[in-house]
């Protein structure tokens, strides 16, 4: 099993910057596809960012691609979202979610692992 907390979530104004952390512990993080989730309040939970266990290969939301990106460190056991040039419609709680299935999924059921949740909100 794994253990994800998020961190690094707050307010920040329209066209800022913020930095997502999620600490994983329990099982062997380098063999897990990790990913980012958000989730609006009255909508879907929504796919933001994945990673492989490797770091080689991402995947982003349509929503978000150009301004985040997502990392990982394996050997601190730690993935990032870093989002710049940030709107109100990001605001959400955002989720990290690991999986040993189906690599780079969009799909939330893939996922086994969920965190609880960390919340962004953007004014404008």
């Amino acid at each position: 099993q794994v253990q994800l907390v998020e961190s690094g979530g707050g307010l920040v104004q329209a066209g800022g910057s913020l930095r997502l952390s999620c600490a994983a512990s329990g099982d062997t993080f380098s063999t897990y596809t990790m990913a980012w989730f958000r989730q609006a309040p009255g909508k879907d939970r929504e796919f933001v960012a994945a990673i492989s266990w490797s770091g080689g290969s991402t995947n982003y939301g349509d929503s978000v691609k150009g301004r985040v990106t997502i990392s990982r460190d394996n050997a601190e056991n730690t993935v990032f979202l870093q989002m710049n040039s940030l709107k109100p419609e990001d605001t959400a709680v955002y989720y990290c979610a690991a999986t040993r299935g189906v690599v780079l999924t969009t799909v939330p059921r893939h996922y086994d692992y969920w965190g609880r949740g960390t919340q962004v909100t953007v004014s404008s």
